[in-house]
């Protein structure tokens, strides 16, 4: 008879003679009485380097002896037949047998071809084929055997009304697909399987009662419980299920409808790579077949874009820069995913598959060598290429069976420590590690250099912090690292993410298209988080404006066109989570970007007024004016955010925007009135107080507003309905205040506030320029005075009425008033405020002592008590400021340190409005956006920023006890 052994070529030296003389002694008393002690013997130098190199192996031959011999003393080929044939055994006789002595046997059987296939592997007695040939069909044995035994179980307990049998399986309508190595019967030594199971809802012969989704997910989970499940015996194999159709939103076994009809709407090209290798495995044939039949063109696309192709490509760039690496050595060297691994070489085969083999059906072989032979032979890989690589993935997938047989372990890697590759080497029959490491190295970058050639020069999707890769189902250990290098804390989440949107399922990767573009802006949003110093913050930001944008192409593909747009958006999100969420909500404002005068001078948009006289009607102006707001608003914002504009220009360039909107929406209210009511004989003027009318808006100020009218004539009324002036202006007002406030399907405008005008509440919303003239002369109170300084006129019917109420306005304020009353009252206001609305901490810019409103409060009180001798009425409290230091030398230090309080106050409000809800305190964000606040405030760091605030307060303060003072 031939032995094995005779066959076994020399390994390298023994690593551990302790080790082997154990394993001898082990066996050598079971040997003598089993009758074989000399075979034993006459094999025991070739064996010898093998157990003492692998612990693994030494336990299958001591445990049980009589395998040993087995294995030893018949051909390989002899062995393996009686082994499938035990297997197969298995599930014929299922019905006749309790689940555990079959579970065990399946360990036993399981252990006999691990230890055959490693011996028939070192000894050369099998090639690389052969051996992956022998656990695949063993694998396909064991699986079919599982699925006899749970579906005899099922039908046992009731659940099942008939027990299928021939092609249809011992389930009709449930089956299983061989994917992967798997599929492509090159599994490796310690391999796990992937399996996906599909059934037919309509097709399973359930007894009644049975739901068939509940069924088949029983049903396979006890499947691959009897595969999987660990005993002293071992396991028969480990099961990943993940290559079913999106599996983290699944369940264990999918329906073909439904997974025919994700594969055919959201299927991905990894995903079509993943089917290249999948076959018909156990269960139903029949409906396996016809299910892959019909996924082929799902798999095989005739005809394919630019960008499908480029994403194909890409699930190839993703693994690795294709430059060659030098440094590619043997010491910790990933065999499957590391640079110059089976990977590599497994997609330079199959993204060309994925490309040609539409047309050409010679190119879809499942098998890595038969395929890398065909691309050879139809003249789309150089041969010599072809060769070098087969040769590589045959060495490769050696060494990587060599690291298993230590310890039976699902890993790829090569040791670090020298004395544990020594064991590697020695079963490779290397005698000196040297000669080994410089071996491996050769193949690692012989297949770098070849895998970089295949589509060199092209974009690349990997990042310089590392490998970036999205496919699959699982996170990616490299791309975890990477994402950590890059600055990001829940990287994990990061990858989960993108994966979701890799699957489609967001409206902006719902189409193949949207997937495709996606591929290439993933590792690009990366980069641009990193860079913002607030990774996590800037993705999660981003995630939430991109999960809510309906034109995914458009906007991806803008970002691609403007990779220093994509940055700047990024930058903005990182640092302003309330910007990002008006974003994610407004994602059409991001076409402001675009204009070439981005960065310009800040005014609103020049044809404003033009675009709201066009819009067809009332309403449809306000949704214009909406749309507007949302540009020029992200324009300002985003130049605050970048350090572009300072907080004095933002603050006039948010009321120009206001002033814009006011004067087309007050035009349209005003026309819209007339429609309804006829002409009116009369004019009328906005106006506009608070900080609108001081041009120190932020991003969320509201309007102060009053609306003052004049008629011709006393007993002027409108043309159609007679109203009277004040009910025609009254209405003017409401159809005004209604344009600018009230919610339309674009969005919103401002808070509109009334209570400033006459009355207040109790007023009415229109006022005479004969009622406020009497007014003012004689009820208003001194907090109605102060802010009628910041009054001016925002928009009116005609110039001419505009100087007039520009004129009243200026003549209340410059009637004589008691300098020790105006301030009593200035004092006493402050007190309320400060007793009703406390301030809410040290950021609280408005409220706090020495913030703005101490600031303003000083400005307006000069302003008031100065103006009857000619004394300067500026809006703007800044100019206020700068006026009053020149019209009072006395004065000036400190009003200068006053004005210099309130510069950095408003750079800070600018800054904070724009990025935080209010509450919110900057201590809490990111340290990158603290230093732009510190930069903004004029301080080097953030911590000098508070002092120099705090500092800045208390001068503001101690100014407005001295120069409000009775």
């Amino acid at each position: 008879m031939t032995r094995l052994m005779d066959q076994m070529a020399p390994c390298g030296p023994v690593i551990d003679a302790g080790a082997a003389a154990r394993a001898f002694d082990r066996l050598e008393p079971s040997a003598e009485g089993a009758g074989w002690a000399a075979d034993l013997r006459h094999a025991w130098p070739a064996l010898a380097p093998v157990f003492g190199a692998s612990p693994y192996l030494a336990a299958l031959a001591t445990r049980a002896p009589e395998r040993l011999h087995r294995v030893l003393c018949d051909r390989p080929e002899t062995c393996l037949d009686a082994l499938l044939k035990a297997t197969a055994k298995l599930g014929s006789v299922a019905s006749h047998a309790e689940s555990e002595p079959i579970e065990a046997r399946l360990r036993e059987l399981k252990a006999e071809l691990h230890l055959l296939t490693a011996l028939a592997d070192l000894g050369k007695a099998w090639d690389l084929e052969a051996v992956t040939g022998a656990l695949s069909r063993f694998a396909d044995l064991a699986v079919a055997s599982a699925i006899a035994l749970a579906a005899r179980e099922a039908h046992a307990a009731g659940r099942l009304a008939r027990f299928g049998e021939g092609e249809e399986g011992p389930i009709p309508g449930l089956f299983a697909i061989a994917m992967g190595k798997h599929g492509a019967f090159e599994l490796n030594y310690s391999s796990d399987i992937d399996i996906s199971f599909f059934y037919e809802p309509d097709a399973l012969p359930l007894a009644p009662g049975v739901e068939s989704a509940a069924f088949a997910n029983r049903f396979v989970d006890r499947v691959s419980e009897v595969l999987q499940r660990r005993t002293p015996d071992g396991y028969v194999f480990r099961v990943d299920l993940r290559l079913r159709p999106d599996p983290s939103s699944t369940p264990p076994a999918a329906p073909v409808p439904a997974a025919m009809h994700y594969y055919q709407t959201v299927g991905q090209n990894w995903e079509r790579a993943a089917f290249i290798k999948a076959r018909a495995l156990a269960g139903d044939l029949p409906r396996a077949e016809a299910f892959l039949a019909e996924l082929q063109p799902f798999i095989w696309r005739r005809n394919l874009d630019f960008a499908a192709i480029a994403d194909i490509h890409a699930i190839k760039r993703q693994i690795h820069v294709f430059k060659t690496d030098d440094r590619l050595t043997a010491r910790g060297a990933d065999l499957k995913l590391g640079r110059g691994g089976i990977r590599e070489i497994e997609f330079y085969v199959q993204t060309q598959q994925l490309i040609l083999g539409g047309r050409q059906r010679d190119l879809r072989s499942p098998r890595t060598l038969d395929a890398l032979r065909a691309l050879a032979e139809t003249g789309h890989v150089r041969e010599a290429a072809a060769v070098d690589m087969a040769d590589a993935y045959r060495a490769l997938r050696a060494l990587e069976h060599r690291v298993q047989m230590l310890a039976d372990e699902q890993t790829h890697r090569l040791p670090e420590a020298d004395a544990d590759r020594r064991r590697i080497a020695a079963l490779s029959g290397f005698a000196a590690l040297r000669s080994f490491d410089a071996a491996v190295g050769r193949v690692l970058r012989g297949v770098n250099r070849l895998y970089g050639e295949l589509f060199a020069g092209e974009e690349t999707l990997s990042s310089r912090f590392g490998s970036l890769i999205f496919t699959g189902v699982d996170d990616d250990e490299e791309t975890l690292e990477t994402l950590r290098r890059m600055g990001f804390k829940r990287g994990a989440a990061v990858s989960h993410a993108i994966r979701h949107w890799h699957h489609g399922q967001i409206a902006a990767t719902r189409t193949e298209r949207g997937r495709e573009v996606f591929t290439r802006l993933a590792p690009r949003l990366l980069e641009a988080a990193a860079a913002t110093g607030a990774p996590d913050d800037a993705f999660a930001r981003f995630a939430d404006f991109f999960t809510g944008i309906s034109l995914g192409v458009q906007v991806q593909s803008m970002f691609l066109a403007q990779p220093r747009l994509l940055e700047l958006v990024v930058r903005v999100m990182a640092f302003a989570p309330r910007f990002a969420r008006t974003l994610a909500k407004r994602p059409a404002a991001l076409d402001a970007l675009l204009d070439p005068t981005f960065f310009g001078e800040l005014a609103p948009p020049p044809d404003l007024a033009a675009r709201l006289q066009a819009a067809p009607g009332f309403e449809a102006a306000m949704d214009e004016a909406r749309r507007l707001h949302a540009e020029a608003t992200f324009r300002i914002a985003v130049q605050v955010l970048g350090g572009v504009a300072h907080a004095e220009a933002a603050g006039h360039a948010f009321a120009d925007l206001a002033d814009a909107l006011v004067s087309g929406l007050a035009q349209a209210a005003l026309a819209e009135v007339e429609r309804i009511a006829g002409a009116f004989d009369g004019e009328v003027a906005v106006i506009a107080l608070g900080k609108c009318g001081s041009r120190e808006m932020t991003a969320r100020s509201d309007l102060d507003l009053m609306t003052l009218y004049r008629p011709a004539s006393p007993h002027a009324e409108s043309a159609a309905k007679g109203w009277s002036a004040s009910t025609f202006y009254a209405r003017f007002t409401q159809r005004l205040v209604a344009a600018l406030s009230a919610p339309t399907a674009a969005g919103t405008l401002y808070e509109v506030d009334l209570q400033l005008r006459p009355s207040g509440t109790a007023g009415p919303v229109a006022v005479s320029t004969a009622a406020f003239e009497s007014y003012y002369a004689g009820e208003a109170e001194t907090w109605e005075r102060l802010a009628l300084s910041r009054a001016r006129v925002a928009w009116a019917s005609s110039p001419g009425f505009a100087r007039r109420a520009a004129e009243a306005i200026d003549e209340v304020l410059r009637r004589p008033r008691s300098a020790s009353s105006t301030a009593r009252d200035v004092l006493d206001m402050r007190a309320l405020m400060a007793a009703e609305r406390p301030p809410q901490g040290f950021w609280d810019l408005k409220l706090g002592e020495g913030g703005l409103v101490d600031i303003e409060f000083t400005a307006q009180h000069l302003q008031l008590i100065h103006a009857a001798d000619g004394g300067p009425l500026r809006q703007n409290t800044g100019e206020a400021l700068e006026a009053l230091a020149a019209a009072h030398p006395a004065r000036a230090a400190m009003l200068e340190s006053v004005l210099r309080a309130w510069r950095q106050q408003q750079h800070l409000s600018q800054l904070l409005k724009i990025a935080l809800d209010d509450g919110q305190s900057p201590e809490d964000e990111p340290p990158a956006f603290r230093t732009l606040l510190a930069k903004a405030g004029g301080a080097r760091t953030f911590s000098a920023l508070k002092t120099r605030l705090a500092a800045a307060r208390r001068t503001a303060h101690a100014a407005f006890e001295v120069l409000v003072k009775p």
